[in-house]
């Protein structure tokens, strides 16, 4: 006897389920962190900042949601694994962290290129195999775990030197290639971890400029909008219904898959 399907708006819901977004604090990562614990999430908020962090959980539980703290640096790779190996279970793991100072090509350094790899690559592979015993847990509760990277179109398109008004603002060598390579971990996860029914899939955000960052510079946001089929750029909260799509069962048959969130800019 075949079981009936779940209600559609059920499917979004993670009423019971635990998640952690790194960077939370972050322009996307405060939207992340709102949309997951607004859909019903426990949302452990990961950051370098104690004060920062506490703040976020302060918001979150006004809004009825319910969140915790996890100050550490997603670049010390043992305090990462120390937390997971500490947890008990785990749903939703989102890999959103990443340093990086922007620098224009002649002025980048080998350890520019190291800092970002750590924590935009390595890190994201040392948490997910240091999650795995609290995400196989979520599996014997619920049937499934997620893993969501957040990469960028420039992991994918090289950026457009038209689009900036100065060389150093265009993204930079040591961001776009870390994002690449973190597509290709999130296939690999993928194939990996599918036997263990944890999905593995990612986001490819496009433009999504700071207010701040519009109000500066007008004609800069233009330009960035006028390489979108839709013709403007993203506010931050327009990344929360695509994560909630990959954390939820609503893509409970989706993994290895990356998302492009971005206006239409890569599909041209």
């Amino acid at each position: 006897m075949s079981l009936s399907p779940p209600d559609a708006s059920q499917l979004f819901r993670l009423e019971g389920r635990i998640a952690f977004v790194s960077g939370a604090a972050g322009h996307l990562g405060r939207a992340m962190a709102f949309g997951l614990a607004d859909a019903g999430a426990h949302v452990i908020v990961n950051g370098r900042s104690r004060k920062t962090l506490e703040e976020l959980v302060g918001e979150i539980e006004a809004r009825k949601g319910s969140a915790e703290p996890a100050p550490f640096d997603v670049g010390d790779l043992d305090a990462a694994r120390r937390f997971f190996a500490a947890r008990a279970r785990l749903d939703v793991l989102v890999n959103n962290a990443i340093s990086m100072t922007p620098k224009p090509f002649d002025a980048l350094a080998d350890a520019d290129f190291e800092e970002t790899y750590r924590t935009g690559v390595v890190a994201p592979f040392e948490m997910a195999r240091a999650a795995l015993p609290a995400m196989r847990a979520a599996v014997r509760e619920t049937g499934e775990a997620s893993i969501v990277n957040i990469a960028s179109m420039y992991g994918t398109v090289s950026p457009d030197s038209r689009v900036y008004s100065r060389p150093e603002q265009a993204s930079p060598f040591h961001y776009g290639s870390a994002k690449a390579a973190l597509l290709q971990l999130t296939r690999h996860l993928a194939a990996e971890l599918a036997k263990e029914h944890i999905r593995v899939n990612a986001l490819v955000p496009g433009p999504f400029p700071r207010e701040s960052v519009q109000k500066a510079d007008p004609q800069f946001a233009a330009r960035l909008a006028g390489h979108t089929m839709l013709g403007r750029v993203a506010r931050a909260d327009e990344i929360r219904g695509p994560l909630l799509f990959l954390a939820s069962p609503a893509a409970s048959f989706v993994t290895g898959a990356a998302l492009a969130v971005d206006g239409g800019w890569t599909a041209w």
